[in-house]
């Protein structure tokens, strides 16, 4: 995940190394010399893993931006290559993964640790990557894990990962070569609206099966509980923690996922309005209901901060105000009607919980998007395993698990909101939010 995570990010490549002379040195250095004179290589190089007999039914790609410890790419290469926990075993996907492009090397880089252990194929450009260099396609998905690194911010704070250039590469490739294959991209689509529909208009274009998004609608559930499909469900509201353009994707996605199974499905957003503190809560009180909604989700919370002098946290609107001051809200009103709420609330709570009512008022509904953040001393962050799982069944089915126009609604959500914090924590009508879509009849949550 981007906030925490990214603390422990250190600084960049070794200075004066450039991709060329990375990847020069890894090919011509032998696995025991490299390893030992690059900086941080010791605490994270390891023997070879044993060999394990492995069936596969399809090769990938993966492109990333940094692989180092805690990175997303680390956790996504980790589980491809030797296997994660599934339903009580040691699941070792039916994927071989065959080429890695890496965009950035930092002094606590992995790759060249993974490449020497794997046997993995690094390559100097995402053509290379997807066709090994043969100049055909060569494998049989993509997974971009576009997420750390050292990339520059534009004037509302938004860190410009370069997302929709990895994804024009791959468009390159598919139309060059006349194949597409399914293509997973990690967390939202863009930091621009327009490249956001670009990349859904590409994939229906092309026919590319797609999967996009983040953990929180495949990771267990507390309680294990799903939304009935065609529920008469009229709001959501999450209560979450974490920074803008990082972490209120995931809260988003984890109210989507929940009210894309009202009845009649999902038609698009009319309107996002963002407010942070004293204006935040003002709104919030005036609106009927939300101070219930608000409580239910936080009855899941396994975090909430306690007062001084207390085990629990009172479920009371003033102590969530104290404990969280500076709270970031976005008010979402859809097409039909429907409304979601997104509460940022850094100093009270460390965990994704969510809460839907009814058109039955008193009949509330809430559970805990669990997330467990890895300790220090581990890099296991097991709510990777499912979404790894979901790009296995994209793959191998070539069918997306989940519609990629949540995820392209999400991003805009997302989009807007931080633009309706940038003008001045204005309302934004958002006719670009017409995006109606299904859900998928079978949810995708972990039920371990």
């Amino acid at each position: 995940m981007l906030d925490l995570l990214s603390l422990r990010e250190q600084g960049g490549a070794p200075e004066g190394w450039s991709r060329r002379d990375f990847l020069n040195t890894l090919g011509a250095a032998t696995a025991a010399g490299f390893l030992s004179g690059l900086p941080g290589s010791k605490a994270e190089a390891q023997s070879s893993p044993p060999k394990v007999q492995r069936k596969y039914r399809g090769k990938i790609a993966l492109l990333a931006t940094e692989v180092r410890k805690f990175s997303h790419a680390q956790h996504f290469i980790d589980r491809f290559l030797e296997g994660y926990g599934w339903h009580g075993k040691h699941h070792y996907p039916e994927l071989e993964l065959v080429s890695l492009y890496v965009d950035q090397f930092p002094n606590n880089d992995l790759t060249h640790d993974r490449v020497h252990r794997h046997s993995v194929k690094l390559f100097s450009s995402i053509e290379d990557a997807l066709t090994l260099g043969s100049g055909h396609l060569a494998v049989d998905g993509v997974v971009i894990i576009v997420e750390h690194g050292k990339y520059p911010r534009n004037r509302k704070g938004q860190k410009l990962y370069p997302r929709y250039e990895f994804f024009k590469e791959i468009v390159k490739v598919f139309e060059k070569t006349g194949r597409s294959v399914p293509v997973f991209n990690d967390k939202h689509l863009s930091t621009d609206w327009d490249e956001c529909k670009e990349i859904m208009d590409d994939c229906e274009r092309l026919n590319i099966p797609f999967f996009a998004g983040s953990s929180l609608p495949v990771t267990w559930r507390v309680p294990s509980v799903d939304m009935p499909l065609n529920a008469p469900l009229k709001e959501s509201l999450c209560a979450c923690y974490g920074g803008i353009d990082s972490y209120d994707i995931h809260g988003l996605e984890t109210a989507q996922c929940m009210s894309e199974r009202r009845e009649g499905g999902e038609i698009g957003v009319k309107s996002v309005h963002a407010l942070k503190g004293d204006a935040a809560w003002k709104e919030f009180r005036k609106r009927d209901g939300l101070d219930e909604l608000l409580k239910a989700a936080v009855s899941r919370s396994f975090t909430a901060r306690a007062p001084k002098g207390l085990t629990y946290a009172p479920l009371d609107i003033d102590w969530f105000q104290e404990a969280s001051p500076n709270s970031v809200m976005y008010f979402i009103e859809h097409i039909d009607g429907f409304k979601t709420t997104l509460l940022l609330m850094n100093g009270l709570l460390l965990d994704f919980n969510y809460a839907g009512r009814m058109q039955n008022s008193d009949d509330l509904f809430s559970c805990q998007m669990h997330l467990p953040m890895p300790p220090r001393y581990t890099t296991l962050a097991d709510f990777f395993n499912p979404l790894v799982n979901n790009i296995e069944r994209l793959i191998h089915e070539k069918k997306p698990p989940i519609p990629g126009k949540r995820t392209l609604l999400t991003s805009g959500m997302t989009l807007f909101g931080v633009e309706s914090l940038y003008r001045g924590q204005v309302k934004l009508e958002t006719p670009e939010l017409r995006v109606p879509y299904q859900p998928n009849p079978e949810s995708t949550y972990w039920r371990a």
